[in-house]
C-alpha cells in the first residue's frame, strides 16, 4: 500500500530562506551595536518615564498659540513650494528618462534608439545623483550658503524630491500598456501628444497617489530639516527641547500629526475622485 508524502515541499526553501536572512542580519545587528537591554534598565525606564512626563499636558496658552500657528503655516509652505520646485524638474526629465516614449520601443524594426539612449542615460544619473544625497545633507549646505530661514528647506526638498520623482514618474509610465502611445507614435502623432492620450489616463491615479504622499514626506522633512535652522516646526521644536518645555513639544507633536493625517485624507479623496 502507498503511503501520502504528507510533507510540504515549500518546507526546505523557507528554511533556507530564512538561515539566509537570518546570516545577512545578524552582521548588521552587530555592526549596529544594537542592545535591547537598556530598555528595560530600571535607569533608562525612570529617565523615561520622566521625559515622557513633561510632556503632559500640552502647551495651549496665548503666547505659545500664535508661535504653533505659524511655525505650522511656515512646514506647509516649505513643503508645497519645494514639491512645486521639485516637480517642475521632475516632469520633464521623467519624460526624458522614460522609455516609454522611445521610437525604437514603438517601431517594428526593433532598431536601437541610439539618440534616445545618449540623452536618456546622463538624465537617469542626474536624478540618482539629486536623490542620493539626503535632504538634510542639502539643507546644511544651503544654510550656510543662504542663511538660516526656510529657503534653505524649499531648496532642499526640491533638489532631494526632484530626484525622486523623476525616477518612480518614469517607472509608472513603462508600468502600464504601452501599446495606445505606440499607436499614437506610429501613426505620426508627437510625443507629448501621445503621452498626454496614450499614458497620462492610464497613470492619473497612481501619479496623484505618489505624489501627495511624497508631500507627506516632505512635510516630515520640512520638521527634520528645521533642526538645521531650516524654519518651521522643526525649528521650533528644537528650541523647546532646549528650553525643557515638553508641554510645547507636545503641541508641535500633535500639530504634526494632524498634518499627516490631512495628507492621508487628501491622498484618498484625490485617489477617490480620479478613480
Amino acid at each position: 500500500m502507498l503511503k501520502r508524502d504528507t510533507r510540504d515541499p515549500a518546507t526546505r526553501p523557507r528554511l533556507l530562506l530564512t538561515l539566509l536572512a537570518i546570516a545577512l542580519l545578524w552582521p548588521g545587528i552587530r555592526f549596529s551595536e544594537l542592545d535591547l537591554s537598556v530598555l528595560v534598565a530600571s535607569d533608562s525606564q525612570s529617565e523615561m518615564g520622566r521625559f515622557v512626563a513633561a510632556f503632559w499636558p500640552p502647551a495651549h496658552g496665548e503666547d505659545f498659540l500664535p508661535l504653533l500657528l505659524q511655525a505650522t503655516l511656515q512646514t506647509l509652505a516649505i513643503a508645497t513650494a519645494g514639491m512645486a520646485l521639485a516637480l517642475l524638474l521632475a516632469v520633464p526629465a521623467s519624460l526624458l528618462a522614460s522609455r516609454a516614449l522611445s521610437l525604437s520601443a514603438a517601431s517594428r524594426s526593433g532598431r536601437p534608439d541610439y539618440g534616445g539612449q545618449w540623452l536618456r542615460w546622463p538624465v537617469r544619473g542626474l536624478l540618482i545623483f539629486l536623490r542620493s544625497v539626503p535632504e538634510i545633507v542639502w539643507a546644511l549646505l544651503f544654510v550656510r550658503a543662504v542663511g538660516l530661514g526656510p529657503t534653505a528647506g524649499v531648496l532642499a526638498i526640491a533638489i532631494t524630491y526632484s530626484g525622486m520623482l523623476g525616477k518612480v514618474y518614469a517607472e509608472i509610465y513603462e508600468s502600464v500598456d504601452q501599446r495606445p502611445a505606440h499607436a499614437l507614435l506610429q501613426a505620426g502623432s508627437g510625443r507629448l501628444a501621445a503621452f498626454a492620450y496614450g499614458i497620462l489616463p492610464n497613470v492619473a491615479a497612481e501619479l496623484v497617489s505618489y505624489t501627495v504622499y511624497r508631500w507627506e514626506c516632505a512635510i516630515r522633512a520640512s520638521v527634520v530639516m528645521g533642526f538645521v535652522g531650516a524654519g518651521g516646526l522643526g525649528q521650533q521644536m528644537d528650541l523647546s527641547l532646549r528650553m525643557f518645555a515638553g508641554g510645547e513639544v507636545a503641541s508641535l507633536l500633535l500639530t504634526f500629526l494632524m498634518l499627516v493625517l490631512f495628507a492621508d485624507q487628501l491622498s484618498r479623496l484625490l485617489r477617490w475622485r480620479l478613480a
